[in-house]
């Protein structure tokens, strides 16, 4: 335990000692002007601090010096009743401070109490209270910022996370003050009852055990109660003040000192004017012009003073911006910084803006967090923080969106308009602008509002601009997930599992798989739609065939069959009958025979003629069930659905290939066409 522990712990002890036995005269003397001392340094700590959790243990050094002051106050009072004396400094505020004058002293002390009492410790405790029930009721507003500005790309994620942690700060910070209030105002109630004690008691001690008279009792425990009281109060004045400088303080740049002289003396001509009322008041009133002509030519003084500063004050910071600034361009991280690319950013044209601006009722930034969560729940991937900014370049009315710098999607919104799309039969009543929809590419029309409660009467969808630009950024980030999932990514994904299945983890990587083998695993998973959140399974099955292969084709193939009720469910929609299109014994065959194995792994070498053909009756049968309305759904064999995969998926990137290993055998496979050659 370090030295500064056991101080403290050993002044705790010591608090407890107070209370139980009887302390020299010379050692309450030292006690209290330790007392004065603390109180002093509490007060103008709190002077200097830029805003209350800089302080934060206050709340419990309030309880404690209050406790310390009560055991003063039992250490004082026995001394006093016992001994009739109480040491030199409670004897000096007792007799020098007050003048001798028992009278004057009980007035000071009255009036010490009312303004600790009921002036400061009242408006302190009032404020705390109010103060922590305002941070409680803001925390969900704040909370709601601090994720707008994380999916804005203003800040970052462990930025987000101090920003978290210092509001449940104040909230704990201004809970405690408004219970720790509570002890300067008992400790100001107990500061009147121990001197009423003293004062009764003292005068009946005097007189029956230490043979006084009524008048040298009076006088002399009079004197020895009032010292203690002053003595005591002067701290507890200290200390009220402290807290109510705590609890009403805003946070700032600067302390106490510099917010008073730079807000208050902010307006140089309020001072002329002030000056000129003080010089009236020595003009036409019977105050001496000795005090008012000094008083008044100080303020204006001060207020020329305080004009020409701020010139002066912005020239400097004009010409310390220009020199930082140019030495920013000089040096190479300005360039260096220049080379970071945002995962995903979302731009739009000025006449957009209203979509992000909450001030104007845009929800984008909301709807952006919402996006990110149904991603996590669907895909199992974080999403990195989108970055949205306006773009002078595009249209006014236009957005696009890029993953790692490179443009993957692009359209136009019209605000104060509504996206409506025909259920199949076009109705001329419906009158807008043609479009089509961004998301999947459906022709569309917009249209305006008082055209809306028409059209969804006639079987038309209907969404306004932020669905529509929603489900295109959702939409986007799906297709191309397994783009956002690098290395990084997939670590912070394991040791996320590692918390729970430690030992799984360990069996899987470094050993023997390394993490770019596992990100690449996961990223054809997601690359064809399949989610990576039951990393259990994933993990389980790489940890079965890890030590066999390293090939991640063949890896991703194990994964896959064993997330063969997932990838059912995904694809039945909770139906128990499943329509698909098969691949023939035959196209198999010759796809099959169309593998190449090499050291670095296999892939498909297929005569372009039959490639041509295959592709071509594929496109026949999809037409068909496009027609009928109708998921298409490729089914295959297991040997070949990889290969099958890679021919389809630059032509028909959206239809899923699965293999019979995947299906569960409780669905119903229904056979719809048959993908075959002559």
């Amino acid at each position: 335990m370090k030295a500064r522990d056991l101080v403290v712990l050993i002044s705790v002890i010591m608090i407890v000692v107070m209370l139980i036995i009887p302390l020299p005269t010379w050692l309450l003397s030292i006690l209290l002007l330790i007392n004065i001392s603390l109180a002093l340094s509490v007060l103008l700590i709190t002077m200097n601090i830029k805003e209350p959790l800089e302080f934060s243990v206050f709340p419990t050094l309030l309880l404690l010096l209050t406790l310390f002051r009560l055991g003063l106050n039992v250490s004082t009072t026995r001394a006093i009743l016992t001994h009739g004396d109480a040491g030199g400094v409670v004897e000096t505020f007792g007799s020098f401070v007050v003048g001798g004058n028992v009278l004057v002293g009980l007035v000071v002390f009255i009036i010490l109490v009312i303004i600790n009492f009921i002036v400061i410790t009242k408006g302190s405790e009032r404020v705390s209270e109010v103060a922590a029930r305002f941070t409680l009721d803001a925390m969900p507003g704040k909370q709601m910022s601090i994720d707008a500005d994380l999916n804005a790309g203003m800040i970052s994620e462990a930025e987000a996370r101090v920003r978290r942690e210092k509001i449940s700060s104040e909230a704990d910070f201004y809970g405690s003050m408004d219970g720790a209030s509570k002890f300067v105002k008992g400790d100001a109630i107990a500061g009147i009852i121990i001197v009423i004690i003293n004062l009764i008691f003292g005068i009946m001690i005097g007189m029956l055990q230490l043979g006084y008279s009524f008048g040298d009792a009076a006088a002399h425990f009079s004197t020895l109660s009032i010292g203690d009281g002053i003595v005591s109060q002067v701290p507890a004045l200290l200390i009220s003040t402290a807290t109510g400088i705590v609890v009403t303080r805003a946070a700032s740049n600067g302390n106490l000192s510099a917010d008073i002289t730079s807000q208050l003396f902010q307006y140089p001509k309020m001072l002329y004017v002030t000056a000129g009322t003080i010089f009236c008041l020595g003009l036409f009133t019977p105050i001496s012009n000795l005090f008012t002509i000094p008083i008044a030519a100080a303020l204006a003084i001060g207020a020329y003073m305080m004009a020409k500063a701020p010139k002066q004050d912005k020239e400097d910071l004009q010409e310390i911006e220009e020199e930082i600034e140019t030495d920013e361009m000089k040096s190479p991280e300005s360039v260096v910084n220049l080379l970071s690319v945002d995962p995903i950013e979302f731009e739009f044209g000025y006449g957009l803006i209203p979509l992000a601006d909450t001030n104007q009722g845009g929800d984008l930034l909301d709807r952006v967090v919402m996006i990110r969560r149904q991603l996590a729940i669907e895909m199992g991937l974080v999403i990195p923080v989108v970055r949205i900014r306006d773009n002078i370049q595009l249209n006014p009315n236009e957005y696009r969106l890029k993953i790692k710098g490179n443009e993957m999607a692009r359209g136009e919104l019209l605000l104060n308009h509504y996206l409506a799309m025909s259920p199949g039969i076009e109705d001329d009543s419906i009158e807008g602008i043609d479009t089509v929809e961004p998301s999947f590419g459906l022709p569309a029309k917009w249209i305006a509002e008082d055209m809306k409660e028409h059209a969804e009467m006639m079987g038309y969808t209907v969404v306004d601009p932020p669905s529509v630009v929603s489900t295109h950024l959702t939409e986007v980030i799906k297709a191309n997930a397994h783009e956002l999932l690098g290395r990084q990514e997939t670590k912070q994904l394991i040791e996320h599992l590692r918390e729970t299945a430690p030992i799984l983890v360990e069996e899987v990587t470094p050993s023997p798989l390394a993490i770019g083998d596992v990100q690449k695993v996961l990223a054809k998973l997601l690359k064809e739609k399949v989610s990576i959140r039951n990393l259990p399974i994933i993990f389980e099955t790489l940890a079965d065939y890890g030590k066999m292969s390293s090939d991640t084709d063949l890896l991703t193939e194990y994964v896959r069959q064993n997330l063969a009720r997932q990838i059912t469910n995904t694809l039945a929609g909770g139906e128990q009958r499943l329509q698909v299109i098969t691949v023939s014994g035959k196209v198999e065959k010759i796809i099959a025979d169309a593998v190449q194995q090499t050291e670095h792994g296999n892939y498909l070498s297929l005569d372009p003629n039959d490639s041509q053909l295959i592709l071509e009756t594929l496109a026949a049968k999809l037409e068909e069930l496009a027609l009928m309305e109708q998921q298409p759904i490729v089914l295959c064999s297991p040997a070949v659905r990889m290969y099958v995969r890679q021919l389809t998926e630059r032509y028909f990137p959206n239809v899923p290939i699965i293999s019979y290993n995947e299906l569960e055998a409780s669905v119903e496979v229904q056979s719809v066409g048959v993908v075959d050659v002559a």
